[in-house]
């Protein structure tokens, strides 16, 4: 059954929280940093989404984390990722780069170029406190180029994605306008939508970019684009 447009949650993109740091322009989708908002502090397993935008040259030092699965994914320019556990990388448009932070690890991020890096930063609260930490990759194939609906992130890397310490499926949405994705969300479960670029329906709801919409409810999730899109489909336990 198709889940009603009443059982869907809106968070606007221009109602998300602001940060402007001049080398840093980021946008808050839930409580971070300065930006506190008792009404939006996650949904279910999922704690941060921010959409940054980094200058060239510029980036965030080296600083800690712990007890948290991050992950970045890069929409235009280039990130440069060093670790404490010797991982040294630089992702392009449409690569992952996921980092367990377990029982603790430090970490920097890094736009190597002139051209302004944007990405989304995404949290997810682990299963279990204290793991060992770890990092990897999704990259995709050259035969994932126009794929709709494509998993990307899984607790147990089925698929070939990348595995995450939680029971989250993270799915990459592209679409061209008029095509569309559909997503059975089980009981028990939660699923978000965060638009990274363009514009289309969701069960009857307007969605553009920067919008999330959440539900809690069981059924079928139809998704048609408007404009060429790109999107990140999170299904939580």
């Amino acid at each position: 059954m198709k889940i009603n447009t009443s059982s869907l949650k809106l968070r606007k993109s221009q109602e998300r929280g602001q940060a402007d740091h001049g080398w840093l322009k980021s946008q808050h989708t839930f409580s971070f940093a300065d930006y506190f908002d008792p009404a939006h502090m996650g949904f279910r397993s999922l704690r941060v989404i921010n959409d940054d935008r980094v200058a060239g040259g510029q980036g965030f030092g080296t600083h800690p984390h712990r007890d948290m699965e991050i992950f970045s994914y890069v929409l235009e320019g280039s990130l440069a990722h060093r670790d404490s556990l010797g991982n040294g990388r630089t992702l392009q448009p449409g690569q992952i780069q996921l980092m367990s932070a377990g029982r603790g690890v430090t970490h920097s991020e890094f736009n190597p170029t002139d051209q302004a890096a944007h990405f989304l930063q995404i949290w997810i609260m682990p299963r279990e406190r204290g793991l060992t930490p770890s990092y990897t990759e999704w990259h995709p194939r050259p035969e994932h180029a126009q794929e709709p609906k494509l998993l990307v992130i899984s607790p147990d890397g089925r698929e070939g994605s990348a595995t995450i310490h939680q029971d989250a499926d993270v799915y990459r949405v592209r679409l061209q306008p008029g095509q569309s994705i559909t997503h059975e969300l089980r009981a028990g479960r939660g699923a978000w939508l965060q638009i990274a670029e363009g514009q289309g329906n969701l069960n009857g709801l307007d969605v553009a970019t920067g919008d999330g919409v959440s539900t809690e409810t069981s059924g079928t999730l139809e998704f048609t684009a408007t404009r060429p899109t790109e999107a990140l489909l999170f299904d939580l336990n």
